[in-house]
């Protein structure tokens, strides 16, 4: 019986564990909505990735402009622009500039989450997919 009481006190203790927040991304239009400011990043990670010389930076913040048929969001062709890295932000600068009351998004994907194996058995996540997050934006 003793046993078993460490046992629940013990299972208590882990379940009352607090996750880490996430960090919270934002997006904001800058140069009067010619260009989109990405704060709230992992500084390292930002730093990191400014140091690499590779242009692949489309594929980490990929931005699309939103279809009149949400369910083709996924079918969308990215926005082409140069990407920057200043005072640990990342700013997009489009090719073609953003067109005024229409919809854009960026997809964050989430890389580094942790991945805890119950979050596969309740089917939160599932092997090999990546989980994201579009977050809309208007100029």
């Amino acid at each position: 019986m003793k046993r078993l009481t460490i046992l629940l006190l013990i299972l208590i203790c882990f379940a009352c564990t607090v996750k880490p927040d996430a960090s919270t991304i934002q997006i904001k239009l800058i140069n009067n909505n010619q260009s989109l400011k990405i704060t709230g990043l992992n500084n390292l990670i930002v730093k990191d990735i400014a140091r690499d010389t590779t242009s692949h930076w489309e594929s980490l913040f990929p931005i699309y402009r939103m279809p009149a048929d949400t369910d083709l969001k996924d079918y969308q062709p990215a926005q082409q622009g140069r990407y920057i890295v200043a005072a640990n932000a990342v700013i997009f600068i489009p090719d073609t500039p953003f067109v005024k009351h229409k919809t854009y998004f960026i997809r964050y994907y989430q890389y580094g989450e942790d991945n805890n194996v119950w979050d596969f058995i309740k089917g939160k996540k599932q092997p090999g997919k990546i989980h994201f997050i579009d977050l809309i934006f208007k100029p």
